[in-house]
């Protein structure tokens, strides 16, 4: 069997050439393939962002979500 390699700009392009309903179905191939990271990523986040609101005094399932926006916007610019 030959192989045909392509650019990633050229896989876009065939990609964009496609019905919407193709691209659909690949689109979802693509994501299944990474789920699993994905799945691992989140929860480890999840996990972490409890942790460092707890270190902070703060409960992070009791707060709203306004508060965790600020919570985490503070994080972010903290010096």
């Amino acid at each position: 069997m030959a192989t045909l390699t392509l650019s990633n700009e050229q896989v876009i392009e065939l990609f964009k050439q496609l019905p919407q309903q193709q691209q659909a179905e690949l689109f979802k191939y693509l994501i299944l393939q990474q789920w699993s990271t994905w799945d691992s990523l989140s929860s480890y986040g999840a996990e972490r962002v409890k942790i460092v609101a707890q270190e902070h005094g703060l409960n992070w399932d009791a707060m709203t979500e306004e508060e965790r926006e600020a919570f985490i916007d503070d994080l972010v610019h903290e010096e």
